[in-house]
């Protein structure tokens, strides 16, 4: 068995009021999904802690699955967040390195490999409409 992540985040503003979502699937069948308000931050920000989100969440999932996922991959349309968890781009922004030292912490609770995959926002669209329904309803949604 393997599971798929899609994970999104968006500033209204850059910066700006922002959230973000995740929706984990098995097999076509979403087993979670959530998304938070993050308040004002940027954009990129909000990519970070919607996986950062995701993780957490599978972290606390993982044991109930039978069998256990052999795999994870995380979709996401961020292709910096994405080129910077696959070693390909570095951090410049200082306030991305925190988010980055988060997600591989998740990683390493993990018993499974992850892996990092950039998709078009077309590909995304269940956790970007999700972003959007938190942006536009506000806190009562949260």
């Amino acid at each position: 068995m393997s599971l798929s992540i899609y994970t999104d985040g968006g500033s209204r503003g850059n910066p700006g009021r922002a959230a973000c979502s995740f929706i984990i699937k098995s097999s076509r069948n979403i087993v979670r999904t959530s998304g938070r308000l993050l308040g004002i931050t940027t954009n990129n920000v909000a990519e970070y802690s919607g996986l950062i989100l995701a993780l957490q969440e599978l972290v606390s999932l993982f044991p109930s699955f039978h069998p256990q996922p052999k795999s994870v991959v995380c979709f996401s349309d961020s292709e910096l967040m994405v080129k910077q968890l696959n070693g390909l781009y570095r951090l410049k922004n200082k306030k991305l390195v925190p988010l980055f030292s988060e997600v591989k912490k998740l990683e390493s609770l993990l018993p499974t490999k992850i892996f990092y995959k950039h998709v078009p926002r077309e590909e995304n669209k269940e956790a970007d409409a999700l972003v959007n329904k938190l942006l536009t309803a506000g806190p009562s949604l949260a």
